[in-house]
């Protein structure tokens, strides 16, 4: 299946069951709604929350899942505005690769984006001087 394709099916979906009457505000809250989902899977998944299901395969099932429903409602936001998420998808390639011409330059940027992370962390983790005073 084509995109465009996928999007002509998805208003029509609509249609037939009149989920096309809908503000374009409250698509978005639902949009919003799926991405919180697939957040807390995300999160899930990093180990920053406990697996729930208990096993990695099931949750990313659910994310799956999950990042289809946030795809409908983007591409449900697109039709409501008349945009053509191909034609969308085309120019997002086109913008990409004029800004980041060369796929060698990766590994340099991913070094320094872990660097500026574990910046981050060690501030974190590191006593401040408020910490190291006596509390009366």
């Amino acid at each position: 299946m084509h995109i465009r394709e996928y999007q002509n099916w998805l208003e029509e979906w609509d249609k037939a069951r009149t989920w096309d009457r809908v503000l374009l505000g409250h698509t978005l809250l639902h949009a919003l709604e799926e991405l919180g989902e697939v957040s807390k899977l995300v999160q899930m998944l990093e180990g920053y929350r406990k697996l729930n299901p208990p096993d990695e395969d099931a949750v990313r099932d659910l994310l799956a899942l999950e990042l289809s429903d946030l795809q409908v409602m983007i591409f449900k936001i697109a039709y409501q505005c008349g945009i053509d998420m191909e034609d969308a998808m085309r120019r997002g390639q086109e913008k990409a690769d004029a800004r980041f011409p060369d796929p060698s330059s990766g590994p340099a940027e991913r070094e320094e984006y872990w660097a500026r992370f574990r910046r981050r962390v060690d501030e974190i983790d590191s006593p401040t001087q408020s910490d190291n005073l006596e509390r009366p």
